[in-house]
């Protein structure tokens, strides 16, 4: 395996992170295939799965709309191959205008220089709901 293969699997799923904290859904959207898949952390216990840029733009979209603070923080990446994972915090402000933060891990599969499967785990409560 190439170390370029390796970092640009991390590269892009940093462009995505960057996208995220923006709020920049075309942006994310560039860094994804057509035919990628999400699979959200939530509804517990399981999460969503999203087929397709078109279902993946609209549950970033109001992802971001239940939650337009929302700033994820990378605390670690790697990357091997056309894999990488990604340990974030998440910051957010609820509807009660409380403060609010979860932790998780995310596992991205990259092919053609973008992601093709994006899977998030996440320790606790997570999101704007």
């Amino acid at each position: 395996m190439k170390m370029a293969r390796i970092e640009s699997a991390v590269r892009v799923v940093l462009e995505f992170s960057e996208a995220f904290n923006r709020h920049d859904v075309a942006a994310m959207m560039q860094c994804m295939t057509d035919n990628g898949i999400l699979e959200a952390a939530g509804p517990a216990p399981d999460g969503a799965v999203y087929s397709g840029k078109a279902a993946i733009t609209q549950y970033w979209q109001d992802f971001f709309r239940r939650a337009p603070q929302a700033h994820i923080k990378v605390e670690d990446i790697f990357g091997f191959g056309l894999r990488c994972v990604m340990r974030w915090r998440c910051d957010w402000v609820d509807a009660a205008g409380e403060p609010r933060h979860a932790r998780g891990v995310d596992l991205f599969q990259v092919r053609g220089g973008a992601i093709c499967e994006h899977r998030s785990y996440v320790k606790g409560v997570f999101g704007p709901d």
